[in-house]
């Protein structure tokens, strides 16, 4: 039975009055009109990202105002006005221009949650270079190829995960010329092939003029896994500030005024869209949290920094349902006005437990890396249908749509149809390209279409309805895990020949990643070995990508051609219909 709409929100919200009538509104929306409420570089020289997101802020009355609040693991806090983080940002542009770091030239940032971070990202984007965030729970591989895939020419880390994830790799990445240190030891000497980003920092000028800058120019580069091959690295441009900056009004509700908690990472691409430029790009004050999750913790800061709008994921959701609604009845919470989720479905119960233990409901929105911003979202304004992602927003056109031979596809007009979801090509943070990749990019379109690879339906009044994936892609606690990079990492390991990885149901994270061995000859299934390649897994790709079950087999199913078939191996794991097995090997 489903469960019915949650019609009124708690009184005090803001209705955002844009939003009222929503038809009239996606009518009536262009980009071109959206576009003046941006500044753009003075001196009519282009449109930059991190001008829009600080140096705007910083040049107006809005210069002292605090940008960011860091809560340290230790209790302590550090604040940045927009005036101190425009000052830091430009040190740090003017660093990369001491070190020769040039336009479209790499810089990785491989890091927690702390000040750092968000500098080396703004100053990136002012000196015209291109910011890649990466996952600090990574292990080597992955960041190896990352690194190496994307022409790493500066990384920002820490000490402890230089040493342990990076040092060694370093003769296998010669184009990584220089590794700034957030947190050098100064009682030890610098580590060869490093600097210590504070004490450069402070030598570095503080003024920094942004050079010109077109809309078109490349931001930000994403990496997110595929289903086969190496890790997609998603080009963004400059102009996609706009989209960032529209979506968090209209998405997310945020007001200059507000408080905001973004809880994501920025090695996942709403930590960066949505932690970093969005809400600084509105003149919004960000809360940031270095420790990882703690129910208590999390509603302690919403308490204690008085968060207005709260931007999360399913898991932490789960993670919270989990920990009892109690916990957040002790608290006054009277402050928090809106709150959304992100990163894979949200069940209907997380919906309506939002509503019970928050006293609001929890807004679900659906995006992906590519689109580089919201696409579709339950807004402040209107009734949420709870497992619904909601209603496009203005600007954007999307549709369900059944693929035909010869790269054509058919949009399915009919509500309540599954087909897959397309969005109508051109919204400004839409990828410009798959680094190295230009058949891969141009497969993603047909006919003046983007191609979503989810499938989805579409009800009468124009909601989306959230079915399934096209591919074998393994949605992880907000990662997104490709099954080959694991397969892969794990083949390294001697006793192993033969891999196939899955994503089976899991309650919290949404999905876990199961891996399927095949034992080379000489070598015998047991419990000490299973830990060996387990601890292996976890060596090479970090916590967050390895394997949290193995299972040995005499061997996997593949077609004729030797494609593992990975939707075979997870029927079967769940019970579910095999399908069509007319390509399948026999014996498999």
């Amino acid at each position: 039975m489903a469960i019915p709409a949650i019609e009124k929100p708690r009184s005090g919200w803001r209705m955002p009055p844009i939003l009222s009538d929503y038809e009239a509104e996606c009518r009536d929306f262009s980009w071109a009109s959206a576009r003046r409420s941006l500044a753009g570089l003075p001196g009519e020289r282009g449109l930059n990202m991190a001008y829009e997101a600080i140096d705007r802020q910083a040049r107006g009355p809005l210069a002292a105002k605090i940008a960011l609040r860091f809560l340290s693991r230790d209790g302590s806090t550090r604040e940045l006005s927009f005036a101190e983080l425009a000052e830091q940002t430009s040190r740090f542009a003017n660093l990369l221009r001491e070190l020769g770091v040039g336009k479209s030239e790499r810089v990785f940032a491989l890091a927690g949650r702390v000040p750092e971070l968000w500098i080396a990202a703004l100053g990136t984007l002012k000196n015209g270079s291109v910011f890649c965030p990466l996952f600090s729970a990574f292990g080597p591989e992955p960041i190896r190829t990352r690194l190496e895939r994307g022409d790493g020419r500066v990384l920002v880390t820490s000490e402890l995960l230089y040493t342990r994830k990076v040092e060694a790799l370093r003769p296998a990445l010669p184009q990584l010329a220089h590794v700034l240190l957030v947190d050098r030891d100064r009682a030890t000497p610098l580590r060869p092939g490093t600097h210590d980003l504070r004490e450069r920092l402070a030598a570095a000028r503080a003024d920094f003029e942004i050079p010109p800058t077109s809309p078109d120019d490349l931001a930000l580069l994403h990496f997110t896994s595929g289903t086969t091959g190496a890790p997609k690295g998603a080009l963004h441009v400059h102009g996609a500030v706009l989209a960032h900056r529209e979506s968090a009004r209209l998405a997310l509700d945020l007001h200059e005024d507000d408080i905001f908690w973004c809880t994501a990472d920025p090695g996942w691409v709403t930590g960066t869209s949505y932690g970093i430029v969005a809400p600084l790009a509105l003149g919004v004050t960000c809360v940031v949290d270095e420790a990882e999750f703690d129910a208590e913790r999390w509603y302690e800061i919403l308490e204690r920094e008085r968060v207005t709008n709260w931007y999360t994921a399913p898991t932490a959701v789960r993670m919270l349902m989990r920990a009892g609604a109690e916990l957040a009845k002790r608290r006054d919470l009277s402050q928090l006005r809106f709150v959304a989720s992100v990163g894979e479905p949200l069940n209907p119960e997380a919906v309506v437990w939002g509503q019970a233990a928050l006293g609001l409901p929890i807004h679900d929105n659906w995006w992906q890396t590519e689109t580089g911003g919201i696409m579709i979202a339950n807004y402040a304004s209107q009734a949420i249908r709870p497992g619904s992602m909601g209603r496009p927003l203005p600007g954007i056109e999307a549709a369900i749509v059944a693929r035909r031979t010869g790269g054509a596809i058919d949009v399915i007009r009919e509500p309540d149809v599954t087909g897959e979801l397309a969005l109508r090509a051109g919204w400004p943070s839409m990828f410009r390209g798959y680094l190295h990749d230009e058949a891969r990019y141009a497969r993603c379109f047909a006919d003046g279409w983007y191609l979503s690879g989810d499938l989805m339906r579409r009800d009468s009044d124009g909601y989306y309805w959230f079915v399934g994936r096209a591919d074998d892609v393994i949605k992880s606690s907000g990662h997104l895990i490709g099954p080959f990079e694991v397969e892969s990492a794990l083949m390294e390991h001697p006793a192993v020949i033969e891999a196939a990885v899955i994503g089976l149901p899991d309650p919290v994270a949404g999905e876990s990643v199961k891996a399927f061995v095949v034992l080379r000859s000489g070598h015998e299934a047991s419990p000490a070995l299973l830990r060996e390649i387990q601890g292996f897994a976890r060596k090479r790709l970090g916590a967050a990508v390895a394997p949290k079950e193995i299972e040995f087999r005499d061997s996997v199913p593949k077609t004729r051609s030797g494609k593992i078939m990975r939707r075979l191996l997870r029927a079967r794991a769940l019970g579910l219909p095999e399908g069509d097995l007319s390509t399948l090997e026999p014996g498999a």
